[in-house]
């Protein structure tokens, strides 16, 4: 049996789906501070059946080794976390406390428990301004925001745990930048108020939610002076979390990061070009002066998970826009 702690927030809730097409057991834990009880019954319209689910917070160590063995748990993947760049830089406490402190929690639950088997949820914000492209898992890791600080210190846990007991499988996910849906259209992304990431707020100018997308420089040394970012489909994204999974189920120890990207990236005005090429909407944009702290741009070098995972990207930033249009216009008009 999986627990997918976040199991109703983006990520979660697609690995859930993929969980489902694959017939294999898991228990969705959440405490719905940023997510919707409505995914579960999404989630269950998907399988056909009910879920287990436990509305349970991540800091709650005691609530976490009751879940751990009433349902025999026998591995993690830990997406409960707060996620917002911006937000963590004017709330870094708030970030600490959830990302760091549940982490920690959830470490200690499971060693109470001899749960050993651990996916974490990292980013590539702990590279920062990367200094050569692509970005393998050997670059400098030096985060600019208590967001990315509060990831590197959750990794830095577990490779400390690892060290210092054995029969701990880890691994350790770098995302890039997810985005896209459920090709059943049941789930997709759902932000609270101002979307923090390029794609959502895409999708609510096209329509008409928002006048315009404040394009942040247009003059960087990209293809269209525009910032380049990796765009990864989330369901590649979440089979990457399959892939580990299986991969850590055959070792006796382990504690490894992977990059999870598709391995090239693409400007914020080709991003808006697919958008507008699939779903035949405008998107206004005006071009703004750059952000300060902004990288030109940044793309994985995601070999190490091909290697060692067999794992690779197959989905297209146009599946992407197809993808994410499709959710957006059968659920939330």
């Amino acid at each position: 049996m999986i627990l997918l702690t976040g199991g109703l927030g983006y990520i979660g809730s697609h690995m859930a789906a993929a969980l489902i097409e694959q017939g294999r057991d898991f228990v969705l834990l959440d405490n719905l501070s940023n997510s919707r009880l409505e995914v579960l019954a999404r989630l269950e319209q998907l399988a056909g059946r009910p879920l287990h689910f436990e509305q349970v917070d991540v800091c709650d160590q005691p609530s976490l080794e009751r879940v751990l063995a009433q349902y025999q748990i026998q591995s993690v993947v830990h997406f409960a976390a707060f996620k917002s760049l911006n937000e963590s830089v004017i709330q870094p406490l708030k970030y600490y406390q959830n990302n760091v402190v549940g982490t920690l929690s959830l470490l200690r639950a499971m060693q109470a428990c001899d749960v050993r088997t651990l996916v974490f949820s990292s980013t590539a914000a702990v590279y920062g301004v990367p200094e050569q492209l692509p970005i393998d898992e050997q670059a400098p890791t030096r985060p600019m925001t208590p967001y990315g600080h509060s990831k590197l210190v959750g990794e830095q846990m577990m490779r400390d745990v690892a060290q210092a007991e054995s029969g701990w499988k880890m691994a350790m996910l770098r995302y890039f930048n997810p985005a896209g849906a459920h090709s059943s259209s049941l789930i997709g992304e759902s932000p609270e108020g101002i979307p923090p990431n390029l794609m959502p707020y895409i999708v609510q100018v096209a329509k008409g939610q928002r006048p315009c997308l404040n394009v942040y420089g247009d003059d960087y040394a990209t293809c269209d002076g525009t910032g380049v970012r990796d765009y990864i489909h989330v369901m590649d994204l979440v089979e990457g979390h399959l892939s580990v999974l299986d991969w850590l189920n055959g070792q006796v120890q382990a504690s490894e990061v992977f990059n999870l990207g598709c391995g090239h990236g693409f400007s914020v005005l080709q991003m808006i070009a697919a958008f507008e090429r699939v779903t035949q909407r405008p998107v206004p944009y005006v071009i703004q002066p750059r952000r300060e702290g902004d990288a030109a741009s940044v793309y994985a070098n995601a070999d190490h998970a091909a290697q060692v995972l067999g794992w690779q990207t197959h989905r297209s930033i146009d599946d992407i826009a197809q993808d994410m249009w499709r959710f957006e216009m059968q659920y939330q008009v």
